[in-house]
């Protein structure tokens, strides 16, 4: 970069920079590493992200048909009203006005046929809306499941950088062990599994 600019280095490139100079087997091996598990959170970090503006998508989708499903029932509710009024004045209407009584009892038979449809379709939004909710939830839990495995790589990606610094073998087992868990629970992200539900469901 030019000498008027700054650039901030992270652990990684700390990493690689110290490989460059030293370049022993050690510090190549965290150098490596590093790189590798920079890859990897990169990728967790896109799932993460990816799986948030899902959730957020699912709940607008969810919120949308709960407002069709609403404005149906509103319309169901009115058909109903019609249809009391009509059954009021098929009551009220003289008895030597056939002709009226049919009029009113047809109108009853419609709006009882129209109410039919505007429920199925009330029930269909219902049903709808309830099963983007639980995509929702769905996308969001595994939004905190990819957070999760993209800072246990972070973390791992730090250790990497204090192992360097101090080149202590245990610091490098430790980096491996966090790294290792990062790695699990993305992996068990991307496979939509949850081990406290699983334990749950067997513990019934």
């Amino acid at each position: 970069m030019s000498g008027h600019g700054f650039h901030v280095h992270g652990p990684h490139d700390h990493a690689v920079e110290h490989a460059g100079h030293g370049g022993d087997d050690f510090s190549n091996s965290i150098a490596v590493t590093t790189a590798i598990l920079a890859t990897v959170g990169a990728i967790f970090g896109y799932m993460g992200g990816k799986t948030q503006n899902d959730a957020a998508m699912f709940k607008n989708d969810a919120a949308i048909a709960k407002t069709a499903a609403s404005n149906q029932w509103n319309y169901y509710q009115s058909k109903s009203s019609k249809q009391n009024l009509s059954e009021l004045a098929l009551e009220l209407a003289p008895q030597d006005r056939p002709e009226v009584k049919a009029r009113y009892e047809k109108e009853i038979a419609r709006y009882k046929k129209e109410k039919e449809g505007i429920k199925k379709e009330a029930e269909g939004m219902e049903a709808k809306s309830a099963d983007f909710e639980k995509k929702s939830d769905a996308s969001m839990h595994s939004h905190h499941q990819w957070a999760q495995a993209t800072t246990a790589v972070q973390v791992a990606i730090s250790l990497a950088a204090i192992t360097l610094l101090t080149r202590k073998r245990p610091m490098l087992y430790a980096t491996y062990a966090v790294a290792a868990v990062g790695i699990v629970l993305g992996g068990l992200s991307w496979f939509h599994f949850d081990p406290l539900a699983f334990l749950g469901k067997g513990g019934h």
